[in-house]
């Protein structure tokens, strides 16, 4: 145990299930040949003792040999999680209980007892292979702290949206009925009109990531599921509002992720700056990779009726998404076969994966991250080829990949397969073998995550001198990582850029400050070098900015992060020679010449060797993108986006889900540059990005499901307002939907009928949402005359 700057010791405690762990737990297996009979309903199962054999080779994945028993709560009080060691709440337990989770491993048992980390006294970082059960620990401990604690909240960290998706469904579930533990206090609040729904003592969890449109406080919520570059975000709030406080628990899954070069650093940094924090605060990392067709599957018509029912409602749910049904998709999944992968709409990923987690998809195929990132469990794993792109896959994304095959509680086996080229093969068989990296730091200048970390740090305050500073750094993983005099160096020097860049400032008694530009940058939430070209870029606008026209609006909220597109010069010059004056002038003032666009449609090259090109190029591909974003704004579908662009419809959706949190960044950035007439103007746009609409479906677009081209239609019809929706029929509204589907339908018979009826499900929940939408306006406008 090691004792950190919060005054919390911190447990590491490494967990292997292997053959070896499997015997010295359960004593006893039985083998696979046993199960098997068992399955067939065969003689009574012999416990077979195979510790003693001579020819057993312990093995990860022994099972394919022998089965292991998994110990129960009635040989071991302890793997109950309802056990008065644990001092959980029944209802918690109940819940978990519902969602199959009636018993613990030994490991898992050991974990919370042993390590101290159950009381809340210690931090704690912990390893287990992919599905052993990692993430239960972390529940347990961080609804403990705060059923206990009250006035604590908690802040779950992922490093996907997918996932923090899915975690979100999960603990809403736990935590439903629960109550935190609070003493019998008066009732002081103001009394209202109109009395808020909900038990104030209930967990409340609440997702953060790009594309939602959240905006609760610390009183709005007690578990915060966010991705990582949000929950550094809520870190930096929270310690410019001295709400901090608050914080009781951070657990961070995935933690090799501060392995990764693009994103590792903003997690190393939050973890920094809550380690100098003088509070108690818990934190809890874990990561399973730390070093601490169709003539194999039955035709639809051989397809048992209940399956073929559940795949066609599949494809219905499909149809009704914004996009359509994709053409390969109505394909495959009546055979059981379906692909997922970042190409797909966020609707689309999210149905193919709930259907295949139930069985109603036998087949999925998905590229290497995501079969190691989110959770798809499976009997079988194959895995066509060692190589993403030109390079061997590492060994931690193979064991995450290979971690999805026998995920516990989805089956009791599981068997990987790796596919490769006789070249790679002796590469392959030294990969099976490998150990895992060393996790290293990104804080480094190559990596670009040190300069970042330490204007934050300065912004909010954690440090002002070198003795803070160096305080701080040592708190880092990187100064565990390198030689102390070099890091001394790097500090040293990355400070002089921060200054030398006017995004620090050094006052006459040696204390260092950040500049209204450092301020902006750390509030707006981008890198140093992104927020200095950001700051460029709208220097440019406060000369001269368009505003008979949305091109300059857009360009200033297109993501940086854009600009590493490609561009299809072609679409790009047939799109400005249909430019009217506005949109040229707009090109002109961001820096765009037309004979470029000419001359790369042509066939040219454009030259990235120096700063000043590389820069250029940014602008380009930004504006590029921009041009989506347009379509986008002028209710064009994400699919015909993606088919004008000829780009994937997944890609086009997450453009306009990360330019929201963008544009929201923008706004604030101007505001803190006291740029308060440019902060204006892109606040009265945002709301047409959120829409998806043009102004006059603003309010429409406020409704459930209706949105862009669906608002639209449902305006040309005679609904123009939410009264109007709210007053509407429900008989009156499906055929609206009907009406807005992005394809014809070619159905017939009881697969029309089984449509219809889920287009009139949506109409309901459309009904339902304008209704609560029209009465709360009208509470608005009450209250408003009775301040009066």
């Amino acid at each position: 145990m090691a004792r950190n700057g919060n005054g919390f010791g911190t447990t590491y405690h490494s967990t292997t299930i292997n053959s070896h762990t499997s015997v010295s737990r359960a004593g006893v297996k039985r083998t696979l040949d046993d199960f098997q009979e068992r399955q067939n309903g065969g003689k009574p199962v012999v416990l077979a003792d195979i510790t003693n054999r001579s020819e057993f080779r312990p093995s990860e994945y022994s099972q394919r040999r022998a089965l292991a028993l998994t110990p129960s709560a009635t040989s071991n009080p302890l793997l109950d999680l309802s056990h008065p060691a644990y001092g959980l709440p029944n209802q918690l337990t109940q819940n978990l209980a519902s969602l199959g989770i009636k018993s613990i491993y030994p490991w898992q048992s050991e974990c919370l007892l042993r390590s101290g980390a159950l009381e809340g006294g210690v931090n704690l970082v912990y390893t287990a292979p992919t599905g052993g059960g990692k993430s239960l620990i972390a529940d347990i401990l961080m609804l403990k702290k705060i059923i206990e604690n009250p006035e604590k909240k908690a802040l779950l960290v992922l490093p996907y949206v997918a996932l923090v998706q899915e975690k979100l469904r999960w603990l809403r579930k736990v935590v439903e009925g629960l109550s935190k533990i609070t003493e019998e206090t008066g009732n002081d609040q103001r009394q209202t009109h109109f009395r808020t729904r909900g038990n104030e003592n209930s967990v409340k969890v609440v997702g953060f990531f790009s594309g939602s449109k959240t905006k609760a406080t610390w009183h709005d919520m007690d578990i915060a599921v966010c991705t990582i570059e949000k929950a550094n975000s809520l870190v930096n709030a929270a310690l410019d509002e001295v709400t901090v406080g608050k914080l009781g628990v951070v657990v961070m899954d995935e933690l090799h992720m501060i392995d990764d070069e693009s994103r590792g650093y903003i997690l190393e940094l939050m973890v920094t700056k809550l380690l100098s924090l003088d509070q108690n605060l818990q934190l809890i990392g874990m990561s399973a990779t730390l070093n601490l067709i169709s003539m194999a599957l039955p035709q639809p018509h051989e397809v048992e009726p209940l399956i073929a029912d559940r795949r066609n409602e599949l494809l219905n749910d499909l149809r009704s998404t914004n996009t359509g049904l994709d053409q390969i998709l109505e394909k495959t999944v009546p055979v059981g076969v379906a692909f997922h992968h970042a190409g797909l709409t966020t609707e689309e990923r999210d149905l193919i994966a709930t259907a295949y987690d139930q069985g109603i998809i036998k087949v999925i195929v998905a590229t290497c991250s995501l079969a190691a990132g989110i959770n798809l469990p499976a009997r079988r794993v194959i895995l066509h080829g060692a190589q993403i792109g030109a390079d061997l896959v590492g060994p931690s994304m193979l064991r995450q990949m290979r971690g999805r095959a026998g995920r516990k509680g989805k089956d009791e086996i599981g068997e990987t397969y790796l596919c490769c080229q006789k070249s790679d093969l002796e590469a392959v068989a030294e990969l099976m073998e490998a150990e895992l990296p060393s996790v290293e730091s990104c804080l480094v200048p190559g990596k670009r995550g040190i300069k970042r970390a330490l204007l934050e740090v300065i912004a909010t305050k954690l440090a002002s001198n070198d003795e803070s500073i160096d305080d701080y750094m040592k708190k880092t993983l990187l100064y565990h990582s390198i030689n102390h005099d070099e890091l001394a160096k790097m500090v040293k020097s990355t400070m002089s850029d921060l200054q030398e860049n006017q995004l620090l400032y050094r006052t006459n008694d040696s204390e260092f400050r950040a500049t209204l530009l450092g301020e902006a940058i750390v509030a707006s939430s981008l890198t140093p070098e992104d927020g200095l070209f950001i700051h460029r870029e709208l220097r440019k606008a406060l000369q001269a900015f368009v505003m008979d026209g949305e091109m300059h609006v857009l360009y200033s909220f297109t993501p940086v992060q854009a600009a590493q597109i490609n561009i299809n010069w072609q679409i790009f010059r047939k799109e400005m020679d249909g430019f009217d004056e506005s949109n040229l002038r707009a090109m002109d003032f961001v820096g765009l010449k037309p004979s470029i666009i000419n001359k790369m449609a042509l066939g040219g090259t454009m030259k990235e060797s120096t700063k000043q090109e590389i820069e250029t190029a940014r602008i380009y591909r930004r504006f590029y993108s921009a041009l989506q974003l347009r379509d986008l704004c002028n209710e064009m579908p994400i699919h015909a986006v993606a088919r004008k662009y000829d780009i994937p419809r997944g890609i086009v959706q997450n453009l306009a889900q990360t330019c929201h949190g963008f544009a929201a960044g923008m706004i604030k950035f101007c505001e803190r540059m006291n740029w308060g007439a440019l902060a204006a103007v892109l606040d009265h746009f945002s709301d047409r990005l959120r829409a998806g609409a043009k102004s006059d479906l603003l309010a429409l677009a406020e409704i459930t499901f209706v949105k862009s081209r669906t608002a639209r239609v449902f305006w040309e019809n005679g609904f123009k307002t939410v009264a109007a929706i709210a007053a509407a029929d429900v008989k009156d509204i499906w055929p609206v939907l009907l009406q807005a589907q992005p394809k014809k339908l070619k159905l017939s018979g009881p697969e029309e009928e089984k449509y219809c009826e889920k287009l009139i499900n949506k109409a309901n929940v459309i009904s339902a949402c304008a209704t609560r939408l029209w009465e709360k306006q009208m509470r608005d406008e009450l209250e408003e005359e009775m301040e009066y």
